[in-house]
Order: C-alpha cells, then sequence, then structure tokens
C-alpha cells in the first residue's frame, strides 16, 4: 500500500495531464489556479476589518481557512497524493463549518436550541468533528458531499433573497449563486466529461473552477454578513463597497460600517 504522502497516492485524479510542464508538480495548471485564494483571503480580512470589530472577530478565521484551502489544494494537485487530498477537503469542510457558525439566521435554527447560537456552534463543531473522521471511510465521496452542503447554504441563501427588498444584497446574491453555478458546471464537466476535453486538447476546467471559487468567495461571505445584520444588527448602516473602486465594473464586495465601537 502506498504512503499517504507518496505521489499519486490519491484515488483521485482530474482532467489535467499529470507531469506535463514539471517533474515535480503533477498537475501544473490546477495547482497554481489556486494563487487567488491565497491573495483574496488576506485582501478581504483588511477589507471586512470594519465589520469585523463591530460585529465578529471570527471573520479572521473564515478568512484564514479560506486561504488554507487553497494551500492544501495547491499541496494536492502538486503531488496528487491522498493526505493532500483529505487536507483540502477536510479545509472545505471547516470552512463551510464556520459560514454556517457565524451567520445562519437563528430562524433557521432546530427548534430545540430555542434560537441559542453558542449552542448552535457547538452543534455545528459536533457534527464537524464526526464528519471529519467519517471522511476518512470513503475519501472519493468527500468532494459530492461537501457540494451537497454548500447546496444547502445556496437554499437558504435564496430563502432570504426572497424576503428581501434590499437591492444591493440581492445583486450580491444574484452575483454569488451565478459564479457558483459556473464553478459547479466546471468542476462536474472536468469529472464527468474528461474523455470529451481530453479529446479535444482543454484540461483546465479544474483550474477554472479554483479561480471562479476564489471570486464566489467575496460575495458568498459579503451576501451571509448582510443577512445576517438584518437580524443582528437592525439599527447599524451598512453600506456595500467595491475595491479597488465602486465605479469599476468588477471588484471585490466588502462592508463599511458606519461606526465602530468594538475592538477585537
Amino acid at each position: 500500500m502506498p504512503s499517504i504522502f507518496a505521489y499519486q497516492s490519491s484515488e483521485i485524479d482530474w482532467c489535467e495531464s499529470n507531469f506535463q510542464h514539471s517533474e515535480v508538480v503533477a498537475e501544473f495548471y490546477n495547482t497554481f489556479s489556486n494563487v487567488t485564494f491565497l491573495i483574496f483571503g488576506p485582501l478581504m480580512m483588511f477589507l471586512m476589518h470594519p465589520y469585523a470589530q463591530k460585529r465578529s472577530c471570527y471573520i479572521y478565521g473564515i478568512s484564514g481557512l479560506f486561504m488554507l484551502v487553497g494551500l492544501f489544494s495547491m499541496y494536492f494537485h502538486m503531488t496528487l497524493s491522498f493526505l493532500g487530498q483529505l487536507l483540502d477537503e477536510l479545509a472545505i469542510l471547516w470552512l463551510l463549518g464556520g459560514c454556517y457558525s457565524i451567520w445562519m439566521p437563528r430562524c433557521y435554527f432546530p427548534a430545540f436550541l430555542a434560537g441559542s447560537r453558542p449552542q448552535f456552534i457547538r452543534l455545528v463543531f459536533i457534527t464537524t468533528m464526526v464528519s471529519t473522521f467519517l471522511s476518512f471511510l470513503r475519501p472519493t465521496v468527500n468532494a459530492y458531499a461537501l457540494n451537497s452542503i454548500a447546496l444547502h447554504i445556496l437554499y437558504i441563501v435564496v430563502q432570504e433573497y426572497k424576503k428581501s427588498t434590499n437591492k444591493e444584497l440581492r445583486h450580491l446574491i444574484e452575483v454569488s449563486v451565478v459564479l457558483w453555478a459556473l464553478a459547479l458546471a466546471s468542476w462536474l464537466s472536468d469529472r464527468l466529461l474528461c474523455s470529451f476535453w481530453q479529446r479535444i486538447h482543454f484540461f483546465y476546467l479544474h483550474s477554472i473552477w479554483h479561480v471562479l471559487m476564489s471570486f464566489t468567495f467575496p460575495y458568498c461571505i459579503v451576501s451571509l454578513a448582510l443577512v445576517d445584520a438584518s437580524y443582528e444588527m437592525p439599527g447599524e448602516t451598512l453600506k456595500i463597497r467595491y475595491w479597488p473602486q465602486d465605479t469599476w465594473p468588477v471588484g471585490l464586495p466588502y462592508i463599511e460600517v458606519q461606526r465602530d465601537t468594538k475592538k477585537c
């Protein structure tokens, strides 16, 4: 049995040809397409600092987990090792768990929690720990399970979209859903239609998934933060801004808070 550290010890191999551009990097484009995770993570920490001071410093942990997803994904695609696969998938699992814990509206909590967020966080933590151990049993289905969890978050966001009359929030949700749908289509196409893409020598769909998901992250967390603020910060004035400039056709969204009193 190969070591979990060994190159190509994972059962998963994506459509990109292995070691085509380097003797060290198994999947060149799939590896370096994760650089955007390492750029957007620290940038969102900086841009969301006023929000973190006012509402929740846990946003730094979410951004940190996002960077770990990119780092572990680079390691996995560089080696195609079983350890890299698990680290990549577990980082995504804990990122989703963190988003649940911080931003899930109380109206969606199980009834037995009586709207208590600390109890909800403990429940999510226990569930994520159990899921972490279960992920070792059938590693090949982990990615599909993670996308199923993301579908539930999408369901919550769509429900809030239907309730909201805030045009800025509705726009953010629309962009988030479109980006996520395009990313998922790229992931599934690379996974399920690999023989077709190999015939036409186009091996980049999983790389496109990485780039699209890295852009989806800022839109998603700002959407979730605004949904949360509508319940938890009703007296605060929040404004959506875009980096580097509001007037640019493409930018990273963040939240500007009118006043800043809480310190991390």
